[in-house]
């Protein structure tokens, strides 16, 4: 069974996740904490067999491959990361925007953007929309079953 393609601002949150240091990677496996640091999601990856598990709640319930894993692959040199870009978007509250926004991904994206001057978006707009095609090409399957995500804010 295969993830399918994750809405485009799981990459930004991804790539500020990953920024923010919140991204633990050990070989195949790795844990990603939350935007309020009360949580972490569980990562298992088979990168011979193309499989990857995760338990966030993009992941869990809508099926979708969720920032976690992006941000593990991420870390792990799978998909690109460019640290300077990282950086613009490090320290930002993703579940306190989002739940502002009632999980309106694409109205959060765009508040959290217009805080960056046009430059600073265009070079974010450009990276992510390579780690997009990234994942596309990766063709990722579950590995194993889903696990329910961790409870909490």
């Amino acid at each position: 069974m295969k993830w399918l393609h994750p809405p485009i601002t799981k990459i930004y949150e991804a790539l500020g996740s990953v920024a923010d240091g919140r991204v633990e990677a050990s070989g195949n496996t790795g844990k990603v904490y939350s935007s309020t640091g009360n949580k972490h999601y569980d990562i298992s990856y088979d990168a011979e067999a193309g499989e990857i598990m995760a338990n966030d709640n993009g992941s869990y319930w809508k099926g979708y491959l969720g920032y976690p894993a992006i941000a593990f692959l991420m870390k792990r040199g799978t998909l690109s990361y460019d640290g300077k870009l990282g950086l613009l978007l490090k320290g930002v509250a993703w579940k306190d925007i989002n739940q502002q926004f009632k999980n309106d991904f694409d109205r959060a994206l765009e508040f959290i953007l217009s805080t960056k001057s046009d430059e600073e978006r265009a070079s974010l707009t450009a990276f992510v929309a390579k780690v997009d095609q990234e994942i596309v090409a990766l063709d990722l399957s579950l590995l194993g079953k889903k696990t329910k995500p961790p409870e909490g804010y």
